[in-house]
């Protein structure tokens, strides 16, 4: 493939993805959401594991 073809590959392969991860939350607000959860999901962890 030529050094154009490779990026827009790329490129294509990216917005597919974002698009399947986004389409799990309905609004900004759900991703926000979303994000927010797991931020606590990973701080209870570090407190649960820390020494």
């Amino acid at each position: 493939m030529r050094h154009s073809t490779k990026v827009l590959a790329l490129i294509l392969f990216a917005l597919t993805g974002a698009t399947l991860l986004l389409g799990g939350c309905n609004t900004i607000a759900g991703a926000g959401k979303d994000v927010s959860n797991t931020g606590t999901a990973i701080e209870k962890s570090a407190e649960k594991h820390a020494p």
